[in-house]
């Protein structure tokens, strides 16, 4: 059963979640994010994956390994809440989480009940909209909990503060 979102309920802020990567189209959704939190009164929230099968194997060194993926996922949401607050003027939350992607998208979700709409770009390659794109708007559709808003990623910032 899909939890009831509270962001519309006083004291509570609308969260706009984006997953943040080192995609080019990254950028497209944050700004959207960014744009929408602004203008709605809204929170931007930053979300970098941390993947666990990247260092499993590597006896000894787990905990290294762990320690730089993390400071390597942290200067990811540096970067990225610094393209929030350029945009919008507006202060980002931010969360690191391991394991598989579509998995830790939906576990913040429903940890936190002011996310209200996960904000994804399209890939701008023709090798299709991304796999984060086609797994959550394809298999995960009709299951998934908030509504899912995904920006072209051809879009420039003036076309995306006029959609926003």
């Amino acid at each position: 059963m899909v939890a009831i979102r509270k962001s519309n309920e006083e004291g509570h802020r609308r969260k706009f979640l984006v997953v943040v990567d080192d995609t080019p189209e990254c950028d497209r959704a944050i700004v959207y994010a960014a744009k929408r939190a602004a203008r709605t009164g809204g929170v931007v929230i930053l979300l970098a994956v941390i993947a666990a099968d990247d260092f499993q194997h590597w006896l000894g060194v787990e905990d290294i390994m762990r320690a730089e993926a993390n400071e390597q996922a942290e200067t990811v949401l540096a970067k990225a809440s610094d393209r929030v607050r350029s945009v919008a003027r507006t202060e980002p939350e931010t969360a690191i989480r391991e394991g598989n992607k579509s998995e830790a998208i939906v576990e913040l979700i429903e940890s936190d009940d002011d996310i209200a709409i996960l904000v994804l770009a399209a890939g701008m390659d023709s090798d299709g909209p991304g796999p984060l794109v086609s797994s959550i708007a394809g298999k995960l559709a009709g299951s998934f909990p908030i509504p899912v808003t995904i920006v072209p990623g051809n879009l420039d910032d003036d076309s995306i503060a006029a959609l926003a």
